[in-house]
């Protein structure tokens, strides 16, 4: 039986599937296993039998996932779950930075007591007249799974698009339409687009990656959308460009102060994945990502640890190890299983930076003596006993 904690309201999509073997529990100390949404877990307490975090999101800033993976605690995310849902609202947004769409829906209700308000409006609308975006670049800065869908949705709707992404994988390339424009140097989307739009994830390299510099390249009627991360944004310059009449527009879909109320600014209250579609398919991953992890130690979408699949364990025993990726770890393991007459069936090792994850089937069990003699091995973080 499987112990877990809900950080947040997770949908019912998927804790339906967590299954019998389940049960929840109110104290993140007494989980074996958490799901989580925006819920900071930084400065939180766990116990040493936390296996895995799973996040029902892409984004994992609220996760101290370093730390965990010095404990041997898998953290998950669900890239691409959530990634129609945030596609659309920057569709919507490249509409309504284009026009003076948010500025007329404002005029329009703060004339609630006019009753010559058809009449005003015909008059008033000049004020709040715009661009199209047919025709115009969009530069899309990242091309992961929301990228790639916001880059081919605007194609679709007659833009000119250009995508730069050094990292770009085979699949997002696979599905990437052949009418995008790929460049290798994003000055050039400084400086050609219209639009600009970035889809990074935050890392000390890529924050405040838009600042200054980047906005002295952009043209002076640019308009530029981050519904990605705040913090990729110099933000404190993206608002002196603004006043200075250097940008058009910045729209945002993260509040802080630096941004809001700000002119040229348009803000939205962090409404990407807030769609009962994304909530549904982000928890639904997020759970099977558990399950596979829980049940048979396989790994998909670890942020902190590498991918190991070895399907459904149908030997007698598996093991799996966590350690530093050093040499001579297989060997070390295999001569303690061999040393007790255990023989490995089928194994895998798998390594991410300075991490590793080894699986072993066996084809006899192994008893408490022989996991402990594993974990007094040097570099080994963790010994789990999946079965």
């Amino acid at each position: 039986m499987f112990k877990y904690h809900c950080l947040n309201s997770i949908a019912a999509a998927g804790i339906n599937r967590l299954g019998s073997n389940y049960v929840k529990v109110d104290d993140i100390k007494d989980a074996d296993c958490v799901l989580v949404r925006s819920g900071k877990m930084h400065g939180l307490t766990v116990s040493n039998n936390l296996l895995a975090v799973a996040r029902a999101g892409a984004g994992v800033n609220n996760i101290p996932i370093d730390e965990y993976a010095k404990r041997g605690i898998v953290v998950f995310n669900t890239p691409g779950a959530n990634a129609n849902g945030v596609k659309e609202l920057v569709i919507a947004a490249l509409l309504y930075a284009s026009r003076g769409i948010v500025e007329g829906i404002n005029w329009v209700n703060s004339q609630k007591a006019n009753k010559n308000i058809a009449k005003d409006a015909e008059g008033k609308k000049k004020d709040f007249s715009g661009t199209e975006i047919e025709r115009k670049r969009l530069g899309v800065i990242g091309l992961g799974a929301i990228g790639v869908k916001v880059a081919n949705s605007a194609v679709n709707l007659g833009m000119e698009v250009y995508g730069y992404d050094p990292y770009i994988s085979v699949d997002a390339a696979w599905h990437l339409s052949r009418a995008i424009h790929h460049v290798l140097n994003v000055e050039e989307i400084y400086a050609n687009c219209d639009f600009i739009t970035i889809h990074v994830p935050l890392m000390e390299s890529t924050k405040k990656m838009v600042g200054a510099d980047a906005i002295k390249i952009m043209k002076d009627d640019a308009v530029l959308l981050n519904f990605a991360r705040d913090e990729l944004v110099d933000e404190a310059a993206v608002v002196s460009a603004l006043k200075l009449g250097k940008l058009k527009r910045y729209v945002s879909d993260f509040p802080n102060p630096t941004v809001v109320g700000q002119e040229g600014c348009i803000v939205t209250p962090h409404l990407g994945a807030s769609t009962e579609e994304s909530e549904e398919n982000c928890a639904i991953m997020a759970v099977q990502e558990l399950n596979g992890f829980m049940e048979n130690g396989n790994i998909i979408n670890s942020v902190n640890f590498p991918r190991i699949d070895m399907g459904m364990c149908e030997k007698p025993c598996r093991i799996e190890v966590f350690h530093e990726n050093t040499a001579n770890k297989i060997t070390k393991f295999s001569a303690v299983m061999g040393d007790a007459g255990i023989n490995i069936a089928e194994m895998a090792n798998k390594s991410k930076g300075d991490l590793a994850v080894s699986m072993f089937d066996l084809d006899s069990k192994v008893d408490d003596k022989i996991v402990q003699q594993i974990e007094s091995l040097p570099g080994v973080i963790r010994v789990r006993v999946i079965k």
